[in-house]
């Protein structure tokens, strides 16, 4: 099992290395295309600011690259934002693989960001097998992907949102599963399960 881990201008990559290794798997943080394209697995993580991270990935070519992966791919956070069709952050366009929009939160009532645990619900993807109901996870992040027909778990702050999406072989979630304990490893078991 090869697993490429995307590096491109965006942190976090690094936790997200040492909890597949905390599982026994083996990954290469990369931007080489051809080792992206022969893993098994890719995952495409990030913290950071939307239009910057764009912009690195367009530099190097990795946008078309990713939009063109066939193995099962996971991003998260700015991973998931990154493959929808747009983000308010930086007015930036993104890859378009989740059809709906990212928006700021608004902060009227809450703290923005969210930092912190939250629930994830209504679970409808092999990323969630074996997970209790109303799972606790763990996010950081001002901006989040809008309910749309990819949407496979929900979760509510100031309104209901996506905190997973999935299309064909694209999984996603807002969350940070490195950070979330046994649920969060529970998801990366299930990701490298996936066929």
């Amino acid at each position: 099992m090869s697993i490429a881990i995307i590096k491109y201008n965006a942190g976090n990559v690094q936790s997200v290395l040492y909890a597949l290794q905390r599982l026994g798997v083996n990954a290469i943080v990369t931007d080489n295309a051809d080792e992206i394209i022969k893993a098994d697995k890719v995952i495409f993580p990030g913290v950071g600011h939307a239009n910057a991270a764009m912009q690195y990935l367009k530099e190097r070519e990795l946008d078309r690259l990713i939009v063109s992966l066939k193995q099962p791919v996971l991003g998260i956070c700015l991973g998931l934002q990154l493959l929808c069709n747009h983000s308010e952050e930086g007015d930036t366009r993104c890859l378009g693989i989740f059809d709906t929009v990212v928006k700021l939160f608004p902060s009227k009532d809450v703290k923005v960001p969210q930092i912190g645990w939250n629930n994830i619900y209504d679970y409808k993807s092999p990323l969630f097998a074996n997970l209790p109901n109303d799972a606790y996870v763990y996010f950081v992040h001002s901006y989040y992907a809008a309910l749309c027909k990819e949407t496979v778990a929900t979760t509510n702050y100031v309104l209901p949102y996506s905190s997973a999406l999935q299309k064909d072989n694209f999984y996603a979630v807002q969350f940070h599963p490195e950070k979330s304990g046994t649920i969060g490893e529970t998801i990366l078991k299930n990701f490298i399960n996936i066929k």
